[in-house]
């Protein structure tokens, strides 16, 4: 569908989807550090699974660069396929992460001096970054996905640089927190 026909009311049938996904998902998220942890995993050793969230970050940043390089040469077909590859790491992430943190406690960080600094830098850029990376990466992808090149361009230049440092930050939290697992 091209731009010229993608309409304002077109869009209106996505809004609902990437409104209630966005709260849905963050709201799950920050229920899971106030609910008590689900016993019934217990014996299942999940420890495992921060790694794999790190591993998952770490793909999502490899996938957007690697996007970001493609449509820079102009090749929409390559960009599309990293950038889906991108949301798919995510989306895997999310859902380990919320695994995990269904009958795990939060890691505390351990470390002193100025890397404590450092790390609750690093943390709390990255979770209020977080929170609303749902929303405008599942816009831009929509705006792509439905050829309005114009309006994923504009939002495109937002998503990008803040899903890339919610995946980066994601992977530097786990390593300044792993050596206390």
């Amino acid at each position: 569908m091209s731009q010229k026909t993608h309409s304002d009311h077109d869009n209106r049938k996505y809004t609902p989807w990437i409104v209630g996904i966005t709260i849905v998902l963050n709201a799950a998220i920050a229920l899971l550090f106030f609910l008590p942890k689900y016993d019934g995993l217990d014996h299942l050793d999940l420890s495992f699974l921060p790694m794999m969230n790190a591993i998952f970050n770490s793909c999502t940043f490899i996938f957007l660069v690697t996007a970001l390089y493609f449509i820079k040469k102009r090749n929409i077909t390559m960009h599309r396929n990293f950038i889906l590859a991108a949301f798919t790491s995510t989306t895997l992430f999310l859902v380990t992460y919320v695994i995990y943190h269904l009958n795990a406690e939060s890691t505390s960080y351990g470390g002193e001096g100025i890397m404590k600094y450092v790390y609750f830098f690093i943390l709390i850029t990255h979770i209020v970054l977080a929170a609303p990376t749902v929303f405008i990466a599942l816009w831009t992808i929509v705006y792509g996905w439905t050829d309005q090149r114009e309006k994923h361009r504009k939002i495109a230049r937002y998503t990008m640089p803040i899903w890339l440092y919610v995946s980066l930050t994601g992977v530097l939290v786990y390593l300044m927190i792993s050596p206390y697992y």
